[in-house]
This record gives C-alpha cells, sequence and structure tokens, in this order.
C-alpha cells in the first residue's frame, strides 16, 4: 500500500510559492500595487469625483469594476503565490475602464469623463502589465 502526499506539500510547487511570493514582495511589485489599488478606488469613485454621475449606466459599471479590483488588488498582494493567476485580469479591466465609455454610453457627452476614463485605464494597465511581469520575471530567476 503506497501512501498519497497531498500536491500542496510537494516540494516543487511550495519553491515555486515561495519565489511568487519573494517576487511579490519587491518594492516595483509593491508600488505598482499600491498604484493599482489607488487606480481601483479612483476608478470606483470617479463619476462623483469627476462629475458624471448622471450616466447611471456607467457609474454603476465603473463603482462595480473599481471594487471588484481593488478586493483583486489586495487578495494579489496578501497571497501573490496563490493568486498570481488572475493578475491578467487587472490590465483586463483597465482596458474595459478605457472602451466602456462607448461600449455603455454610446457617444461620449463630456470631454472630461473621456479623459477621467482614457487616463484610468491606461494606468491600471500599466500597473496590472508591471505586476504581471514582476511575477513573470522575478520568480524564474535561480536562486542565489
Amino acid at each position: 500500500m503506497t501512501e498519497q502526499t497531498h500536491m500542496a506539500t510537494h516540494p516543487d510547487l511550495i519553491e515555486l510559492r515561495r519565489r511568487y511570493d519573494a517576487a511579490s514582495a519587491s518594492p516595483i511589485a509593491e508600488g505598482a500595487a499600491g498604484l493599482a489599488l489607488l487606480g481601483a478606488v479612483f476608478l470606483a469613485a470617479s463619476p462623483w469625483i469627476v462629475g458624471f454621475n448622471a450616466l447611471t449606466a456607467i457609474t454603476v459599471s465603473y463603482l462595480i469594476t473599481g471594487g471588484a479590483l481593488a478586493v483583486l488588488i489586495i487578495a494579489l498582494t496578501a497571497a501573490y503565490g496563490r493568486m498570481r493567476g488572475l493578475t491578467f485580469v487587472v490590465p483586463a479591466i483597465g482596458i474595459w475602464t478605457i472602451v466602456a465609455p462607448w461600449s455603455i454610453v454610446g457617444a461620449m457627452d463630456t470631454t472630461r469623463t473621456t479623459w477621467s476614463n482614457a487616463c484610468a485605464g491606461g494606468a491600471i494597465v500599466v500597473f496590472g502589465l508591471v505586476m504581471l511581469a514582476v511575477g513573470f520575471l522575478r520568480a524564474r530567476r535561480p536562486a542565489l
């Protein structure tokens, strides 16, 4: 009779998670996560900050998207080794932020709404790509 071990206790998996956690603890990764979190908070609050809260559909979209992004970034920061596979969602939400005004509302009424969305979405995409790159580049380096 052979004894079966649980996959979570496999030494290779433990080492891989350790490398991802070490990568996420770098100043670049922490800075990108912090700035992405600020972008998420701004995204959720932007209808009231910029003043397009009268556009109900996009206001609800940004409130939900910003809240979900904030929760995702907090989870990634807390357990990057286990959740690194979801990092691609951060730049995807940033891209959605850029295209949402035209997808939801159609023709945009205000320039400030468009600029707010483009700037917030672009920043979220950049910080999300940095978070994604840190996981790929740092975790693959051999331990010294």
